[in-house]
This record gives structure tokens, sequence and C-alpha cells, in this order.
């Protein structure tokens, strides 16, 4: 697994033994971050179930200003701090230990505390839409003119409205599918 664009261009990331973490299909990413680019000069991206941490050092590489990774697994966000070393953008990571959905509220404060792209990539047999969402809205972490994306399989469908969010794009790539709300 590699960033695909920007300033850590090609740099390959270190990824866990066995198959606990999904990461992000380097396709599926790239077309992502095509849809995201006029939204990523100096945004603030949230990355949710962060796995490897693929999505918020490619939202980095890109122009992001700051990411925030969240995942529950201690050795997932020692796996961050590596991979965030090795993209040389470690100063604007940051890491949270926390379990989701429901962690959520509470879990991001201060100057961390919105965001202009969140991005979930829960385990697929998990995804819960109503649940994520909800939590998403009491936390109160997505930014005025924000977006969340969820990447889950295509064989789940997403709710077309839920706590205030409306699923405004759905975008399929084999077995992935990824919905935009705003």
């Amino acid at each position: 697994m590699r960033i695909i664009a920007g300033t850590a261009r090609g740099v390959r990331l270190a990824t866990p033994k066995g198959e606990e973490v999904r990461p992000t299909l380097d396709r599926v990413r790239e077309s992502l971050f095509n849809i995201l680019t006029p939204r990523m000069s100096g945004a603030r991206f949230l990355d949710l179930y962060a796995g490897t941490g693929a999505n918020g050092i490619e939202a980095l590489s890109r122009g992001a200003a700051r990411s925030v990774f969240v995942d529950n697994d201690k050795r997932s966000i020692a796996l961050i701090h590596e991979n965030l070393e090795r993209a040389k953008v470690a100063s604007s990571g940051h890491c949270i230990t926390g379990t989701l959905p429901n962690g959520l509220i509470g879990l991001i404060g201060g100057r961390e505390s919105s965001f202009d792209i969140v991005f979930a990539d829960p385990p697929y047999q998990q995804v819960d839409f109503p649940a994520l969402l909800d939590a998403l809205q009491a936390g109160g972490v997505l930014a005025q003119e924000g977006c969340i994306i969820i990447e889950h399989d295509a064989r789940q469908e997403p709710p077309l409205d839920r706590a205030g969010f409306q699923c405004v794009r759905n975008v399929r790539y084999g077995q992935t599918s990824l919905s935009f709300f705003s």
C-alpha cells in the first residue's frame, strides 16, 4: 500500500499482519481523493476506524492542514504513528485511541473539535449507519460546510437521511461503496 499523490507520493506504508485490518484499496482511495480535491487544501480531516492511517495520510499529502486518526486498537495507533513518520507528516497528525461510534461523543475536543471532512471505514460487518451518523451529530464534529464519507459493502444501502445528514452521493467500486453525507 502506498500514498498515491501529493507531497508523500509513492511512500510505502506499513501494514499489519493478518486480516484484522482491511485497508481501503488504492483505486478506491484514489477515486475518493479525486472527488475530494476541491475541498482538500487546508482541510481538517478526521479518519475514523483508521487502521493503517492511509486515508488521513493521503489527505495530508494532498494538502490537508491536519488529520486526526481514531482507532480502538493500540497496534493500529502504533502503525499510524510509524506511517506518519514514513510519510514525513507526523507534525500534522494526531492519534486517539477510542471505541466507535459510541465513544465519539466527547472523544475529540478543544482545537480539534470540528472537521471539514470525516471519513469512516468501519468493519463491513459492523457498519451501523444510524448509530454512526447519530454519534457524529451528537459529537458535533462536522464543520458547517463539511462532509462525511462512509466506506461500506456495496450490498448495504445507506439511509437517505439521518440525524440531519443527507446522503448526497453514493459511488460503487466493485464490492465497495462510498456514501457521501452533508
